[in-house]
């Protein structure tokens, strides 16, 4: 405590005089220049003035900032230097060597030694990985051995030693229950104490181009792929950045829950999306595409009044399939060479190059060369073309006409131009070259947008390509007909009536996406160096086909639950990523499997893992609480009382949830439950930050998120009575740590009844 008082101390001093400096700086910045503009040397010198200033300012600026992020660690230090420690003597060494682990390294200058180290640093991977006994750790081309004779944990709050002790295992119980006996926070935090052997392998894999992680709910696989990316930063320092790193997760709320995670831990936040904000980014402009929470709201709905339901169900399950991947490929061969599609180049209300004389081009291109490498050059024809159609158009009538709105401001610039230019000429020449060059420049911004039209290659009709593809029977066809499932016909139809109202399915909008870019050449993302994907359930085998053409240089991990698979491609399946879904080199893949569950009580896990398959590998961390409770009620009004008693029970405990099966289910019942809960909130896919309190909310929204009570609205065989509500029932239900209460109106859920009668309590 004393050297982190010393450096903050010493820090504060240098600290405050570089901002005083950097303000100085600032503010008398152009004090320091001389501006000088008169010919080709004073502004080189200028610029050398200018470009010498900046870099002094960039240089105070950067030093204060790594100034200010040591000065954020050494108060994190304060407050909890460290949490564990071990004893090791090195193989051949003797010396035993005290090792005290915390959240960032301190370092004693003077005694040049580490008083604690970095969590991530290669030897504090002792703590996590090994017992009292022979130990192990790796540095770069380098295993050292040794014995470790001491395991000790320690329970630092505000700088003060609350408690420690010896342990025999990985993280020992006392810890663990201490972390987890805690209330629901709104945002998760980073414990990088209670890290377990088999989530430092995550964190610490630096091998596997595809680390894919089948985790139990609640086994912390979000918080050791976040705890991963704080690890690459530190053992890449210098080499992968914070930008280099993009984590795809499931929604708004989601995002905001793990925003805090790496500025806990000293490191800027990486990117985070959701894979649907990129498709809009992509398609949002053009067309309505849909949210993939609506097609889980169409899905889940109870009242299936849509006669379409069957026939779109059977779509979504294909188009998310590498069958119907192989489909698109098979047609984009074919494209290759007939069929493809474009559109009419407009200029000003007229066709001034028709579709098929572009599609005639096109197929006049050398065939070996590739559908993109064709369409640029293509594009390039245009532009030619365009040019020439500029100078057709410098003499006619319309152009007069707009020449007599410009700006003043156009005038002026024209005449500027013409007085540059100008030699030994009369005023008529001058008139005569302004006039060309104001009607040159309201030519060339009318043709602005067909250029830029022709550049992003939007001549292309992906439109009707895709469409093309549903109703074309010559095509299907071609494609082979065995691939294609028995109502294709009656998909077609279903696709092409949404595709004509410029509406793009969700299940649509992957190859959609795929297909264009196929055609178009999009270059892909090299900048992205790994690429996190949560809930990775939620994601077909064609999306994580898709990934690997969108970033193929970047390294994967890939974390998820198929039992907790609620879209209706993942509902049936029995493991996480298929197979063949990674073909690649040997020792490319690996893949992990954590059956501990750390995230409710072992009462809780106990109940909920008789409802899925492979539930009985599922081990609950001995944390002990109350078991679930079922109430089943026959009377609206008294459903709703219970409701209502349940949630005043526990409101004081920390976050409750009311998880509902649907988003409508949600919002009626808010409706008729603020008047009895004021502080109730709702949350809807469009809500961005998760809150303490009371809150209800579909199931499909608590995903990866923790609550310290769930109370589960309506858990009857009519809300859960379908096969296919299994996993969705399961889902909403783990997301429980202290607290589940099931309240069931009329007849409870069939999944209930397959749970172990001693796991819950009927009242």
């Amino acid at each position: 405590m004393d050297v982190i008082s010393q450096k903050m101390e010493d820090i504060s001093e240098n600290v405050g005089g570089l901002k005083e400096g950097i303000i100085e700086l600032r503010k008398n910045f152009w004090d320091e220049i001389t501006v000088n503009l008169d010919d080709a040397h004073e502004v080189g010198e200028t610029f050398t003035s200018i470009k010498q200033q900046t870099e002094m300012l960039s240089e105070r600026e950067r030093t204060h900032k790594h100034y200010y992020t040591k000065y954020k660690n050494l108060l994190k230090l304060k407050e909890n230097p460290y949490f564990g420690r071990v004893d090791f003597s090195e193989e051949g060494v003797g010396e035993v060597e005290k090792i005290y682990v915390g959240i960032a390294s301190l370092m004693d200058e003077e005694e040049e030694e580490f008083l604690i180290y970095d969590w991530r640093a290669p030897i504090s991977s002792l703590y996590y990985n090994f017992s009292p006994g022979q130990a192990s750790y790796e540095v770069p081309e380098e295993t050292v051995r040794g014995e470790m004779t001491l395991k000790r944990q320690f329970i630092i709050r505000k700088g003060k030693l609350k408690s420690m002790f010896d342990t025999e295992v990985t993280i020992g119980d006392e810890m663990l229950q201490e972390v987890l006996g805690n209330n629901a926070n709104t945002s998760m935090k980073s414990i990088v104490a209670t890290i377990q052997k088999d989530q430092n392998q995550i964190i610490r894999n630096e091998t596997s181009k595809y680390l894919i992680v089948q985790g139990a709910a609640g086994s912390g696989k979000t918080s050791a792929a976040l705890q991963r990316v704080a690890y690459l930063l530190y053992r890449y320092r210098g080499k992968i950045k914070s930008d280099n790193i993009m984590l795809f997760s499931p929604n708004y709320i989601f995002n905001s829950y793990v925003a805090n995670v790496l500025p806990e831990l000293g490191e800027e936040n990486m990117k985070q999306s959701t894979f649907f904000e990129y498709m809009t980014s992509r398609l949002g402009k053009i067309y309505s595409v849909e949210d993939p929470l609506e097609q889980m709201e169409f899905i889940y709905s109870n009242d299936v009044r849509d006669s379409n339901y069957d026939i779109r169900m059977q779509a979504i399950k294909f188009k998310a399939s590498k069958e119907f991947k192989e489909v698109v490929d098979n047609y984009i061969t074919l494209l290759s060479d007939n069929y493809l599609l474009f559109k009419d180049c407009i200029f000003r209300g007229e066709i001034v190059l028709p579709a098929d004389e572009i599609q005639n081009k096109f197929y006049s291109l050398d065939k070996n060369l590739p559908i993109p490498n064709r369409m640029n050059l293509v594009a390039e024809w245009l532009l030619i073309k365009l040019k020439e159609m500029e100078g057709k158009e410098l003499k006619k009538e319309w152009v007069m006409e707009e020449m007599e709105l410009l700006d003043k401001e156009d005038y002026l610039n024209v005449y500027k131009e013409v007085q540059h230019d100008q030699e030994v000429e009369d005023s008529f020449t001058d008139y005569e070259k302004e006039e060309k060059l104001l009607a040159k420049k309201v030519v060339q911004t009318n043709f602005k947008g067909l250029k830029r039209w022709v550049k992003k290659l939007r001549f292309l009709n992906m439109k009707s390509i895709y469409q093309q593809l549903y109703e074309n029977v010559t095509v299907n066809k071609s494609l082979g007909n065995s691939i294609l499932p028995d109502k294709w016909k009656e998909i077609s139809q279903f696709t092409i009536g949404n595709l004509n109202d410029n509406i793009v399915l969700y299940e649509d909008a992957t190859p959609l996406l795929y297909l264009t870019d196929r055609l178009e050449g999009r270059k892909p993302n090299t900048f992205i160096r790994h690429l996190f994907i949560d809930e990775a359930q939620d994601y077909s085998p064609f999306q994580l086909e898709y990934f690997k053409l969108l970033f193929p240089n970047s390294k994967m991990t890939i974390l998820g639950d198929f039992n907790q698979g609620i879209y209706p491609h993942s509902i049936e399946v029995s493991s996480l990523i298929p197979q063949d879904s990674f073909e690649l080199e040997s020792g490319s893949v690996q893949r992990m499997t954590i059956t501990q569950s750390y995230r409710s009580t072992k009462e809780i896990v106990n109940f909920t893992k008789g409802f899925v398959r492979g539930g009985e590998l599922i081990e609950p961390f001995n944390r002990s609480g109350d078991k679930p409770t079922i109430t089943i009620v026959s009377e609206e009004e008294l459903f709703y009382r219970e409701v209502v008693r349940k949630v005043i029970l526990q409101k004081d405990n920390g976050t409750v949830a009311i998880i509902c099966k649907t988003a409508e289910q949600s919002a009626n019942a808010y409706t008729v439950l603020k008047e009895r809960l004021p502080d109730l909130r709702l949350l809807t896919k469009d809500s961005t930050t998760f809150h303490k309190g009371v809150v209800i909310l579909p199931a499909y929204l608590a995903k990866g998120i923790e609550f310290d009570t769930v109370v589960i609205y309506d858990a009857s065989d009519k809300q859960y009575g379908r096969e296919m509500d299994r996993k969705l029932f399961y889902t909403a239900c783990t997301r429980a740590m202290h607290h589940l209460h099931l309240i069931s109106l009329s007849e409870k859920s069939r999944f209930i009844k397959e749970a172990e009668r001693d796991t819950y309590v009927l009242q």
